[in-house]
């Protein structure tokens, strides 16, 4: 039974990862800050696998250089997908960039040294699609796009982590003579079914939607992907040969905040908070002075950012669950939670 250790399991994305490595039969060895977290975790999982007598946990920070070593060996494979994301911007933004970079690297030197075969790395689509000059935001991205971490005026804390990170995993694997392999993903806002109240990031945009915070709507849209759909290919990227030293764009296609809300009224007819108006983008930055949740999404006003994901669907046989889909579902999901009402 090949192992694989998989960063930052008790989140969105790394759970329903888990879910689908366990099924496949694997063993599924999960990291986690705090150990208190290890019961619940496993209580969410099993009720998505009867294969949880293969997975375990080990607590470990990203920052905790020592500790990889021990943990890789006799690792097959590495899914590393924990990395910081904060729901308001940090004061000094090295906070965010210098964890994700660190822990990235503290992976990857432990990979390398204990003869692990491939490390499947999340990425963010936040890698590709910003630092570009205003009259060039709009347009489709491929995997051969690189967000300009210089240009700071159409970037954010989060996005310039996420791609310092990539680029020096890259940088690594270009160095390292042990044959360790390395595949890269960047998915667009991740929405699907949410397994318990540690939800990801994402999600905000269906609650914001359903909840009656938002009087009107901001004119914003991004790629969005449904979280089963990253987590197979994270599975696909581990599996298949072809995918070493690959980057995978993993996205079901642009959708606007104003296409989701449509979505949410048709399938919540009831909802009154619901909005129907467009929210105008100098009331849009007004809020986001009082509301600083807002300001990451202040650069994608008026801007359509597409993702082009056919490299995916050709090298690796990869689907993507439709938007409308992962919309619904994660509403359900967020209502059966008791965090929305329907």
């Amino acid at each position: 039974m090949k192992k694989v250790l998989l960063t930052g399991i008790t989140g969105f994305l790394g759970s329903h990862t888990a879910i689908q490595l366990l099924n496949k039969g694997y063993q599924v060895i999960g990291t986690m800050r705090d150990l208190k977290r290890a019961e619940s975790i496993k209580k969410v999982i099993a009720q998505h696998t009867d294969k949880t007598e293969n997975l375990s946990f080990v607590q470990a920070s990203l920052e905790q250089q020592d500790v990889w070593n021990d943990l890789m060996k006799g690792i097959d494979y590495v899914q590393h997908i924990a990395s910081p994301f904060p729901q308001k911007l940090p004061k000094n933004e090295n906070d965010l960039i210098l964890p994700a970079k660190n822990g990235t690297m503290n992976v990857l030197w432990a990979a390398s040294a204990n003869g692990v075969k491939r490390v499947v790395l999340t990425s963010s689509s936040g890698a590709i699609l910003y630092g570009k000059e205003k009259d060039k935001r709009s347009g489709t991205y491929t995997e051969k796009d690189w967000t300009n971490v210089e240009n700071r005026q159409d970037s954010t804390p989060y996005f310039r982590s996420k791609t310092i990170a990539e680029q020096s995993a890259w940088d690594f694997i270009k160095q390292d003579k042990s044959g360790l392999e390395l595949v890269t993903i960047c998915p667009g806002a991740i929405l699907g079914p949410v397994l318990e109240q540690d939800f990801g990031t994402s999600a905000n945009i269906v609650i914001k939607t359903m909840d009656g915070s938002s009087p009107a709507i901001p004119q914003i849209g991004f790629d969005m992907i449904d979280v089963r759909s990253v987590a197979e290919m994270h599975v696909l990227a581990m599996e298949v040969p072809e995918a070493k030293g690959e980057r995978f764009i993993c996205s079901g296609g642009f959708m606007t905040f104003k296409e989701v809300a449509q979505t949410l009224r048709e399938a919540y007819p009831k909802n009154k908070k619901i909005p129907t108006r467009s929210l105008p983008n100098f009331m849009t930055r007004l809020i986001a002075v009082i509301e600083p949740t807002l300001k990451p999404i202040l650069i994608d006003l008026s801007v359509e950012r597409k993702l082009d994901h056919s490299k995916a669907e050709k090298m690796l046989g990869w689907k993507p669950i439709a938007n409308k889909k992962a919309v619904l579902t994660c509403a359900e999901s967020l209502i059966k939670l008791g965090v929305l009402n329907g």
